[in-house]
Order: structure tokens, then C-alpha cells, then sequence
């Protein structure tokens, strides 16, 4: 066990000290790395843990508690992407936890959801499926859903491929913004342009990746994890020159770079997956876009 497992293991029997006198505190659990079977915990890992409790409010605005677990550095609230609010907090050591306070009445939602395969519900659940470690249970609910979870063959967030009207949308949104990116360059607004392909083309880019990989049968985890290891290997070699400095002549390079290797991925998996493809719409909006470079000196 290492320095980092050690603090974190730590933290959680303090947590658990704490929440021995919270009677509002009904469950707990632990999910992502630190509970992970495939790709455990190093010491860059942090620590997810998922507190079902009666005042999920108070859990997540009051901030005195976290004293409980640690010294407190740093803290704050965001929305994670199962669209639930979460409070990361950064304890001495660079020790980050992710707290998530879910009502009781949320995991019967949680449940229903994966049912019928809700967004949010399945993307908890395809990090339940990696793994989980339930500290305690008091009404046994939560064990019940983690044990549905886990009941499931493969997570349905990491095996789902797309139908054609779903391939194309985002074929078509990825050539119309590289048009508006080269817009952009034109008018000389450099921060939004390159926004636009460093982040909204990316992201169009990340999406055709998992699905050219989830084509070939390989499993694509989440959000990106451990995309250098399930990605096609050429594609992350090319990967390197698709980011821009900020830099007018760099976006316009990395704009380039992202539209050869889109092309290249999409054209591909749509092949394997026996899609049509917007050929001419491809080509228009490629030939917009090195026409509007072509003419950037005027």
C-alpha cells in the first residue's frame, strides 16, 4: 500500500467515526479507483465516495464537517457528468475527494433509471460495474442497487454504438463547425476559434474515436479515461498535432490536422458499422475551409 492508499484509507475511517454519530447518514460507498478491480489505485488516484443520506442539502452547502476527515485545503461545488451536484475537496498532501450526497429516495430513482437506461444512471452505473466497496448499509438499499448493477454483463455506458441518424448528426455537426472555426480565424477572434477546435471539435472527435473503438470491440471506459491504451494506436499518434498554441497560423494547423483525422476515423466506422456518409456536405465544408485560409492575407 502506498502513501496516497494509506491518507486515503485514513480519511475514510474518520469518515466513518464521523457518521457513526449522524443518524441521518444512511449508507456509504466507495466507487472509481480506489474500489476499481481493473486498473486500481495509484498514487496519482483520488478518492469517490457516495453518501446516501437524509439532508443531501446540508451535506453538500455546510463545510465545517469536512474538518472531520482531514485539514482542509481547498474546496468547492460542481456538477459531475451524471448530472449530480458533487463537492471536491483537497486535503493536506494533495489528498482530492469527490463527495457525492445522494437522497435514500435516489437510489430508487438510480434503480429505475438504469431500467430503463437513463443517461445519468447509466453512467453510475458503468463506474459501479468496475467496481465498488459499500463501507455500510444501513436500510440495505444500497446494496440492492449495487447488486442489480453488477448483475448487468457489461456496462451498458462502455458497449453502446450508435444508430445512423445519431453517426450522422454528429458527422454533420463536426463539418459545419469546422467551417465556423475558419469564420472565426477570418474574423480574427483567435480565443473563440480556437475554443472551437480545441474544445467543440475535440469533443465531436473523442466521441467518433470510442465508436470506431466500440466498432472493433474494445472497452472505452469513460470521459476519455485511458484513452492512450483502447484508442486505435495511429489515432493517438495523430492526436499530438490536432492542438493549437494560441497562435492564428497554429489554429489554422491544428484546425487541418483535426479534419484529416476526423475524416479519416468517421469514414472508417462508418464502413464497420454499414452507415452512409455525407460525402458532399465533406467535401463542400473541407473546400470552405482551406478557401477562407487560402484568402487570409486579404
Amino acid at each position: 500500500m502506498n502513501s496516497t492508499t494509506r491518507g486515503y484509507e485514513e480519511i475514510i475511517q474518520r469518515f466513518y467515526r464521523w457518521a457513526e454519530n449522524q443518524s441521518e447518514v444512511r449508507a456509504a460507498m466507495v466507487i472509481g479507483s480506489q474500489a476499481r478491480r481493473e486498473r486500481p489505485a495509484d498514487e496519482w488516484s483520488d478518492l469517490d465516495l457516495v453518501v446516501v443520506t437524509t439532508e443531501p442539502d446540508a451535506l453538500m452547502t455546510d463545510t465545517e464537517w469536512l474538518k472531520n476527515l482531514g485539514n482542509l485545503l481547498l474546496t468547492f461545488v460542481e456538477t459531475n457528468p451524471a448530472g449530480s451536484p458533487e463537492r471536491r475537496v483537497m486535503f493536506e498532501g494533495g489528498l482530492d475527494v469527490d463527495i457525492v450526497p445522494l437522497h435514500p429516495q435516489a437510489i430508487s430513482h438510480l434503480q429505475a433509471g438504469v431500467e430503463t437506461k437513463a443517461a445519468e444512471a447509466v453512467e453510475l452505473a458503468n463506474l459501479i460495474g468496475r467496481g465498488t466497496r459499500i463501507l455500510f448499509d444501513l436500510d440495505g438499499a444500497l446494496n440492492q442497487f449495487v447488486e442489480s448493477i453488477t448483475s448487468l454483463p457489461v456496462p451498458e455506458a462502455s458497449t453502446r454504438l450508435p444508430d445512423e441518424q445519431e453517426f450522422l448528426n454528429l458527422v454533420n455537426d463536426f463539418w459545419y463547425h469546422a467551417v465556423w472555426v475558419a469564420k472565426h480565424l477570418r474574423r480574427g477572434e483567435l480565443w473563440w476559434a480556437k475554443g472551437g477546435c480545441d474544445g467543440h471539435l475535440k469533443a465531436l472527435l473523442h466521441s467518433m474515436l470510442v465508436w470506431q473503438a466500440r466498432a472493433a470491440g474494445r472497452d472505452t471506459w469513460f470521459r476519455g479515461r485511458f484513452l492512450e491504451d483502447w484508442a486505435e494506436p495511429r489515432a493517438v499518434k495523430e492526436l499530438g498535432g490536432t492542438f493549437a498554441h494560441y497562435d492564428r497560423e497554429d489554429v489554422w494547423r491544428a484546425l487541418f490536422e483535426t479534419m484529416h483525422l476526423f475524416e479519416r476515423v468517421s469514414l472508417e466506422t462508418a464502413t464497420r458499422l454499414g452507415f452512409t456518409y455525407p460525402i458532399s456536405g465533406m467535401i463542400t465544408a473541407r473546400m470552405l475551409v482551406y478557401q477562407f485560409y487560402a484568402g487570409r492575407g486579404d
